[in-house]
């Protein structure tokens, strides 16, 4: 027996107590189909233990951490200072903006601001010295922060060429404890992009390697 045969024999036996006529039809559009959602039990535990809304709160600066992003907490009175400092430390001259950012986040630095423009290539993307980005929402169990594409979180390609990433959380609204509770406020139509951490890999002797197919550095502001 062939591998693929294995694999489709353990596939056919998950699904041998689904009923034919609980296939669903393919949806049009965002948005969950009752039938689909009836066809497979989802038992699987949304969340794993009791947390409050503070204590959620730092296991996603704990695994930020533990991914290698640098998290910094502020008030929204302080993150216009506290993002200039950012730039600064980082001796950044430009940082790409998307068209929604909010213009007051940028209003105590003087780097250039660079609008987000479908015409940039890689090249000028790569010359940009920081982009600052707002996300759609933060998952604390695994440390991950996902942007949607909005209109504050700009184009993929401004968070995956430059090498420094600065991603605002609006804290508490945006953090939630699970993947499933995140998926529940995420519009699968959207280009979802999930980060934890700056980018990363290693080779077969473990030796890590930041920055291949992403930021460098992933700073991340807590504001609340």
């Amino acid at each position: 027996m062939s591998s693929r045969e294995r694999i489709l024999g353990r596939v056919r036996r998950a699904l041998a107590d689904v009923r034919q006529d609980d296939t669903p039809p393919v949806p049009e559009g965002p948005g969950r189909d009752p039938q689909y959602e009836q066809a497979v039990p989802r038992d699987y535990l949304r969340e794993h233990g009791e947390r409050s809304v503070a204590e959620t709160v730092d296991l996603l600066a704990e695994n930020l951490a533990d991914y290698r992003a640098i998290v910094h907490r502020c008030t929204a009175a302080d993150l216009a200072a506290t993002i200039a400092g950012m730039l600064a430390a980082r001796g950044a001259k430009t940082v790409l903006v998307p068209p929604g950012l909010e213009p007051e986040w940028l209003s105590a630095t003087d780097a250039e601001r660079i609008p987000d423009r479908a015409e940039s290539t890689p090249h000028e993307l790569d010359r940009i010295d920081s982009v600052v980005t707002a996300c759609a929402v933060a998952v604390a169990e695994t440390g991950t922060i996902v942007l949607d594409g909005s209109a504050d979180q700009g184009r993929r390609r401004i968070t995956l060429v430059p090498d420094h990433h600065i991603c605002v959380v609006r804290v508490p609204e945006q953090v939630v404890s699970s993947v499933p509770q995140a998926l529940e406020r995420l519009d699968p139509a959207r280009p979802l992009t999930w980060i934890s951490g700056p980018s990363a890999t290693s080779d077969i002797e473990l030796d890590r390697v930041e920055g291949v197919h992403g930021p460098r550095t992933l700073e991340v502001v807590l504001v609340g």
